[in-house]
């Protein structure tokens, strides 16, 4: 563990898992990655590493978890609650990270992010340099409605499925739930309204 002003750099333990799910999706929320939320913290295996910033009660305030292969190291995530960020909270993290990293022998740590300034220029500001680039693509009804139908349509060569949010009408819900894992049934409810002289 070490301790700095306003927070403390230490291990994920079990006990995090509901203040770290918290602190990701507030984190993520001004983010290209808003909508990627978890309901339970993803596991990192060994030798990869889970850390945290924790403030004064305990509470997280920043995470950042790595997976490791070999010698080389990916950042999975990295966050810090929205009211603790210009903090150098995420610094001492990586700070933190490196260190580790180090002892264990790895030679390249790498991250994958979208396209938020404020996070390029961060990676940059902490020594990253771009190498690769591929898109991620998502079609919305609600941004064009046009753009579901052509996604699975009229199949892309250079597009390959990785999720994707679909409706289907509810006689078809026993299929559905054979066939996928994930299955809810959308309500509407509707109440009536008094007309206000």
């Amino acid at each position: 563990m070490i301790p700095v002003v306003g927070h403390l750099i230490r291990d994920y333990a079990p006990a995090d898992e509901a203040s770290w799910l918290r602190c990701r999706v507030l984190s993520f929320l001004a983010t290209a990655y808003f909508d990627d939320v978890d309901r339970a913290k993803p596991a990192i295996p060994a030798p990869g590493l889970e850390l945290v910033a924790a403030d004064a009660a305990g509470g997280v305030v920043g995470i950042l978890d790595v997976l490791v292969e070999g010698d080389s190291a990916t950042i999975d995530t990295v966050a810090v609650h929205p009211d603790h960020q210009r903090l150098g909270i995420a610094r001492d993290l990586l700070a933190e990270a490196r260190a580790r990293l180090s002892a264990l022998g790895v030679t390249t740590l790498d991250a994958w992010t979208r396209d938020d300034p404020g996070t390029l220029d961060w990676y940059r500001a902490m020594g990253f340099a771009e190498s690769d680039h591929y898109l991620h693509v998502f079609a919305h009804a609600y941004t064009d409605p046009a753009e579901p139908p052509r996604a699975v349509a009229q199949p892309h060569p250079d597009l390959r499925p990785v999720a994707l949010f679909l409706h289907a009408d509810l006689r078809h819900e026993r299929a559905m739930r054979a066939r996928f894992a994930r299955v809810h049934v959308c309500r509407r409810f509707s109440t009536a309204l008094t007309h206000q002289p």
